[in-house]
């Protein structure tokens, strides 16, 4: 074969993000673009802050020797720095630029964090629904991903999560504002997981890491606070990326914060380092690094999202789906109206309509919209989806 038998297993099972996105471009090309209605991927639509040019032709003319030489594994002192102080003003806490790694976006991050701190066999539990990649992430050095449903409402099921930690479980990922619900997790949900994660770290004699998946922490409405799991449990690593909150995917830019607490600082900084280096991402790229030092308390227009959340919200709720109304992220996870989401994603496609299954989310029953597209493609697809939904309600 010319490829692994593994990865041909995981081309298999590869995301339906991916799927769909592909399904998109196919259709375009067959119906025209004006005429699909294109929701599978969380591309933001908004361009970047009218500021990052500014920054960006400042910094290509900046004549200083050295620039785009080789740096610490961890990143740019200066811009490590920024961000150490940027957090200092946000939590109740003092970071220090030891604190910080820049990584290549949020899933360089994610995986320098797990080769970090995973031996093979050790499990990481993760809340349902969640994004796809995080079963590959924690393959990719030899761990076990442990799933657990949350609540109705999304919310984590502490009963669950306790229940489901064992002598091997390394780390609790969490993701909020959540992909791809919408869902904030509220500051007394936090506080009982980081107080069961200290109880059972102290049962089974090692500190079990809650790690936090944070890319979309700026983007929350109607006076929605996203609490901070860095004044909530000590045993904390804090990853995200520029990629959601300042539009600049495509820049792959993020970094990995460290409680200032930790237990075995050192050594995990040590280890994060390496990591970053030999899994071969070395660092983030110098020129962009420097670029967001400067934007750290800037973001997209958020309300922009917020109008476009309303608007099909509000109307696929009269049109009959059941959804609730998402706290943050650009995601809405509606119910699908019947039991199989591929079939009913699949009847969406008819219309020219790609969202995603919840099934591929191990969310199985509901079905991801991503809404971060332009105000046309959401009120050009609402008759569609009235059209659809209508055959089964």
């Amino acid at each position: 074969m010319p490829i692994s038998d593994k990865v041909r297993g995981s081309l298999e099972r590869s995301s339906w993000i991916r799927k769909m996105f592909e399904e998109g471009a196919r259709r375009r090309a067959e119906f025209g673009a004006e005429n699909v209605f294109d929701f599978s991927l969380g591309n933001p639509n908004l361009e970047p802050p009218a500021r990052l040019k500014e920054i960006l032709k400042e910094l290509a003319n900046d004549s200083r020797k050295g620039l785009h030489a080789y740096m610490p594994n961890a990143g740019l002192p200066d811009t490590r720095k920024s961000v150490a102080d940027y957090l200092s003003t946000q939590e109740s806490l003092s970071f220090t630029l030891d604190d910080i790694l820049m990584t290549v976006g949020a899933g360089g991050g994610l995986n320098v964090v797990l080769k970090t701190i995973l031996d093979p066999g050790d499990e990481i539990l993760i809340l349902t629904p969640f994004f796809a990649e995080y079963i590959f992430y924690i393959d990719n050095h030899q761990g076990i991903p442990r799933l657990v449903p949350t609540k109705s409402d999304f919310s984590p099921d502490l009963e669950l999560i306790e229940a489901s930690i064992t002598e091997k479980t390394k780390a609790v990922l969490v993701n909020s504002p959540n992909n791809p619900t919408g869902k904030v997790y509220s500051e007394a949900d936090l506080k009982g997981l980081g107080l069961l994660l200290a109880n059972m770290s102290k049962k089974h004699g090692r500190a079990i890491y809650l790690v936090s998946d944070e890319p979309y922490r700026k983007i929350v409405y109607d006076g929605v606070q996203v609490p901070s799991v860095f004044n909530i449990y000590g045993e904390t690593i804090v990853v995200t990326s520029f990629s959601k909150d300042l539009s600049l995917p495509g820049e792959r830019i993020g970094y990995i914060a460290v409680h200032p607490d930790l237990t075995d600082k050192a050594a995990v900084l040590d280890g994060l380092a390496l990591c970053n280096r030999i899994l071969g991402y070395v660092n983030a790229p110098a020129f962009i690094q420097r670029a967001v030092s400067h934007l750290l308390e800037t973001s997209v227009d958020i309300d922009q999202y917020r109008k476009k959340r309303d608007t099909l919200w509000e109307n696929l709720v009269s049109f009959g789906y059941e959804a609730d109304k998402p706290q943050g992220s650009f995601y809405l996870f509606p119910r699908s109206p019947i039991e199989d989401d591929v079939a009913f994603v699949s009847a969406l496609q008819e219309e020219n309509i790609l969202t995603v299954p919840g099934t591929g989310f191990a969310g199985p029953g509901y079905f991801r919209i991503a809404y971060c597209v332009d105000d046309a493609t959401i009120v050009n697809a609402l008759p569609g989806f009235k059209r659809v939904i209508s055959k089964f309600i």
